[in-house]
């Protein structure tokens, strides 16, 4: 798999948690995988139920085999100071620059600027090797911007053509894109069983495309059971007699024989959500086949109804490495 794992969707349908099981599962067997936060929301601190993340590469899991997971929340004006001291040798005068204000007023007057940092310094947790010559992480774990914004984010080299079209900012960022547009990076896409979701994955894979930047998977998150099967729904959609599901109740202990009884009360509610169901069923199918011919690699995650925690996103990454993800 390519090193370098960017992870985006449309907002809400769950980008973050599967991040964050995406790097869990590719930490198995002893490798050790960074997750990289750069939107600012300390969403990887809740998931992993540990204090908010500083500027600096923390441990904050143990995967099965022995693997480890590490977190980066990457502020983009301690990042500029980074830069600055890497280029310019700055020292004490970029933590003068910053108190000034100058810091904050330069990542907020030159977006590209401010996207060349993020990608930049997860780009460099890429290449970046230890005294032996090994990869220090065996896998990145990028938790994007959504659909909306990203392929613009990725695009760092086209933000900053207005910006410098020679010097350190300008070899920066092509440094980035050589990674950003290669094999050692793989753009996947989260979404929903839903139209919405849907649309914009499409959307934003054919950008992708587009700024000719490297697609991944396609990742179905929060995905309902199974409730009917195939001969059951065909029922619903026929119509199924009211009397013979009274009678089904009834039999099963569900209200009594007779006319009125508990089990009759039950038949119009009981058929009202079946209904519902048929006609969900129906429209997350039709997704699915929309999904299906966006040509990419189709992944589907469980929903738990009762929320996410970390017992749950040990369970994401199980899952993930079952359908090949690993």
């Amino acid at each position: 798999m390519s090193r370098l794992q960017v992870v985006s969707g449309k907002g809400g349908t769950g980008k973050t948690t599967v991040a964050a099981a995406l790097a869990l599962a590719l930490a198995t067997e002893g490798r050790r995988t960074l997750l990289v936060e750069v939107e600012g929301r300390q969403g990887i601190a809740q998931l992993f139920e540990t204090e908010a993340l500083p500027y600096e590469e923390r441990k904050i899991a143990v995967a099965p085999g022995g693997g480890e997971v590490f977190a980066l929340a990457i502020d983009p004006e301690l990042a500029l100071l980074d830069y600055l001291q890497m280029f310019y040798k700055l020292g004490g005068a970029g933590r003068a620059l910053k108190k000034l204000g100058a810091i904050d007023f330069a990542t907020t007057i030159a977006p590209g600027l401010r996207d060349v940092l993020l990608t930049g310094k997860a780009c460099e947790a890429v290449r970046r090797k230890d005294k032996q010559g090994r990869f220090a992480y065996d896998y990145v774990v990028m938790d994007a911007p959504p659909t909306g914004r990203l392929t613009r984010f990725l695009n760092v080299n086209d933000e900053v053509a207005g910006l410098a079209r020679i010097g350190p900012i300008h070899n920066q960022a092509q440094a980035v894109m050589r990674v950003l547009k290669s094999s050692e990076t793989a753009v996947h896409m989260v979404t929903l069983l839903e139209e919405m979701p849907v649309q914009e994955t499409a959307d934003g894979i054919a950008e992708l495309h587009a700024a000719r930047l490297p697609t991944g998977r396609i990742i179905v998150n929060m995905v309902r059971p199974a409730l009917l099967d195939e001969p059951s729904l065909a029922l619903v959609r026929e119509g199924v007699p009211r009397t013979s599901v009274a009678k089904s109740l009834s039999a099963a202990g569900l209200g009594g024989a007779r006319r009125g009884g508990g089990a009759e009360r039950l038949v119009t509610p009981l058929l009202g959500q079946a209904g519902e169901y048929a006609a969900r069923h129906a429209l997350e199918r039709d997704q699915r086949t929309v999904l299906a011919e966006l040509g990419l690699p189709l992944h589907e995650l469980p929903l738990f109804a009762e929320g996410m925690d970390l017992a749950g996103l040990f369970e994401l990454a199980t899952q993930l490495r079952r359908q090949g993800i690993s």
